[in-house]
C-alpha cells in the first residue's frame, strides 16, 4: 500500500463587510469585518482539511503569511504518522524555533498554528469518515491523552490524571451521546445584543431568539453606563415577561439555573464587556449594574490578568454576579492560571485563539478538575460550526455534564458553510452527524472567490471594478 503524502496547501484571506450592519460591534471592537485566514491541505490520495482562525478585518493576511511558514513544514508527510499521536504533532508544529521565538506560543503565530492543526484535524476525521467530535469521543482515553498538549501545564494536571479522569467518564459515555444527540446541546445568543444595534433592532432581535427556544441571552457593555443600564432594563422587561412565553417557560429555581441570577421566567442575562476596563473600573462599572442582576460579567479586563480576574471575582461576588473569560486567552497557561487563581467562574475557550483541537483538549481537562463550566466563545465567522464539536467533547468524554454550560451563537455568516451548524427548537445546538463534515469548517468556494481581499468579487465591486496588486 503506497504511502499518502501532504503535497501543498492554499491559504485565502477571507473578509465580510459586517461592519456595515453593526454585527459584532462591542465597546472594545467598534467596526469589526468578520474574517477567516482560511488554509486547505492537500494530499496526493485526494484526501483534504480545511482549517481557519478567526480575525476581524485588517491583519488577516499577516495571520495568513504565518500559516504559510508553518503549513509548509508539512509539505512531503504522511499524515498518518501524524493522526498516530496528535499531542505529538503538536509539539512538533509548535517546535520550529525560529517561527517559535516571534510568540512564543501566544499572537499572529499561534493564530496561524491554530488554523494548520484544525485542518490537520479535519482531515483526520475525514479520513475516518467521522464528525471530529465523533472521532475524539471514540478514542481511548490513552489515545485521547497522547492527542493532547501537556507542556507546562504538569503542574496541575499531569498526563496520568487526566488518564484517571478520562477512565472515570467511560462508563456513561453511550448514555451521554445518546442523550446530546437527542436533544441538542444548551445554547445562549449574542447576536441579539451588539452595541451598534438600536432599541428597536435589540427587542426584535431579543423577541424573535425567545421563540427560538432560547433563554440565555447576552448584551455587550462598557460604552456608556446609562445606555448600558437602560438597554440591560429593556432586555430584561422582555425576557423576564410570562407573556412573552405561549408556550411556558423555564422554572427559576431548577438545579440548572442555581446561581444563574435567572428571573421569574428562567431567563439568563450575561454582559460582555470585551475588555475595556482597567481593574478597579470594572468593579465599580458593573456593581453598578446588579439590578440587571447578569449571571457574569465576560472580558472585564486585560485577558491575560489572571490576577485581575481574581480581584474582580472577590469583589463582584457580594453581588452574585460572576466572571467570564478565555475568548482572547492565547494559551493553555493563561487558562491554567485563571484556574489556579480562582478568577473565573466560567471558562471560555476560543477554538482558534488556542492552537487547535489539542491545546483546546488540555483546557478542557483542566476545567474539568477544576470544575469550572466551559462555555465556549463562537461570536465570528466559523466559529458556531467549530466549538459545537469541542462542548460534544466536553461532555461525553470529559466533563462529563451539560447541565449549567451553554455554547455561544451568533447568527452570522452561516451561508458560506456546506456543513453549517443548525439549532432545534429549544434553542439548543444540532449535534453534526454528516461523517465527510470532519471539523466542518468547509467554506463554499464561491463564497472564497467572492469575500477573498482584496480582489474577490465583492470588494472589487465595491472599489468600481478597480484590480489592486497583491
Amino acid at each position: 500500500m503506497m504511502t499518502t503524502r501532504i503535497t501543498h496547501f492554499e491559504t485565502h484571506d477571507i473578509r465580510f463587510p459586517t461592519s456595515l450592519t453593526g454585527d459584532g460591534t462591542d465597546a472594545m471592537n467598534t467596526d469589526c469585518d468578520y474574517s477567516s485566514a482560511y488554509v486547505t491541505i492537500y494530499t496526493d490520495s485526494g484526501l483534504v482539511g480545511h482549517g481557519m482562525t478567526f480575525t476581524i478585518g485588517r491583519g488577516t493576511d499577516i495571520v495568513c503569511h504565518a500559516i504559510r511558514e508553518l503549513a509548509g513544514r508539512l509539505v512531503g508527510q504522511d499524515p498518518e504518522s501524524f493522526f498516530e499521536n496528535m499531542g505529538k504533532a503538536w509539539d512538533w508544529m509548535c517546535s520550529d524555533s525560529q517561527l517559535r521565538w516571534i510568540g512564543p506560543e501566544k499572537g499572529v503565530i499561534h493564530l496561524a498554528t491554530a488554523a494548520v492543526n484544525n485542518a490537520l484535524w479535519d482531515m483526520f476525521a475525514r479520513a475516518r469518515g467521522k464528525p471530529l467530535w465523533k472521532l475524539i469521543v471514540d478514542m481511548t482515553p490513552e489515545e485521547l491523552v497522547n492527542a493532547t498538549a501537556f507542556r507546562y501545564i504538569t503542574d496541575v494536571l499531569t498526563r496520568e490524571e487526566a488518564l484517571a479522569m478520562l477512565k472515570a467518564k467511560e462508563a456513561g459515555k453511550c448514555e451521554r451521546e445518546a442523550l446530546v444527540t437527542k436533544v441538542g446541546y444548551p445554547a445562549y445568543i449574542t447576536s441579539a445584543g451588539w452595541l451598534g444595534y438600536s432599541d428597536e433592532k435589540v427587542s426584535r432581535l431579543t423577541k424573535e431568539a425567545l421563540a427560538s427556544g432560547f433563554n440565555h441571552f447576552k448584551m455587550k457593555v462598557g460604552a456608556d453606563f446609562k445606555d448600558d443600564l437602560r438597554r440591560g432594563k429593556m432586555i430584561r422587561s422582555i425576557i423576564d415577561d410570562p407573556a412573552n412565553y405561549p408556550s411556558g417557560f423555564k422554572d427559576p429555581s431548577s438545579p440548572e439555573l442555581a446561581g444563574k441570577n435567572a428571573g421569574p421566567t428562567g431567563a439568563v442575562l450575561m454582559i460582555d464587556a470585551n475588555q475595556v476596563w482597567d481593574v478597579p473600573q470594572a468593579i465599580e462599572y458593573v456593581a453598578g449594574l446588579a439590578e440587571i442582576r447578569p449571571w457574569f460579567i465576560e472580558e472585564p479586563t486585560a485577558p491575560d490578568d489572571a490576577l485581575g480576574h481574581a480581584a474582580i471575582r472577590r469583589a463582584l461576588k457580594p453581588y452574585g454576579i460572576g466572571v467570564a473569560t478565555g475568548e482572547h486567552a492565547h494559551n493553555r497557561m493563561v487558562f491554567k492560571q485563571l484556574l489556579q487563581a480562582e478568577a473565573i467562574d466560567v471558562c471560555q475557550i476560543d477554538s482558534c485563539r488556542l492552537a487547535g483541537v489539542s491545546e483546546v483538549l488540555s483546557v478542557l481537562l483542566m476545567a474539568a478538575k477544576f470544575g469550572v463550566p466551559v462555555c465556549p466563545h463562537a461570536g465570528g465567522v466559523g466559529l458556531c460550526e467549530y466549538v459545537i464539536h469541542l462542548s460534544v467533547i466536553d461532555y461525553i468524554a470529559i466533563s462529563g455534564t451539560m447541565e449549567r454550560n451553554v455554547l455561544e451563537f451568533a447568527d452570522h455568516l452561516h451561508e458560506h458553510f456546506p456543513y453549517r451548524c443548525t439549532m432545534n427548537e429549544r434553542g439548543r445546538y444540532n449535534v453534526p452527524s454528516n461523517p465527510k463534515e470532519g471539523y466542518s469548517i468547509e467554506m463554499y468556494k464561491e463564497s472564497i472567490a467572492e469575500f477573498e481581499w482584496p480582489n474577490g468579487s465583492y470588494w472589487v465591486g465595491v472599489r468600481g471594478g478597480k484590480v489592486l496588486s497583491t
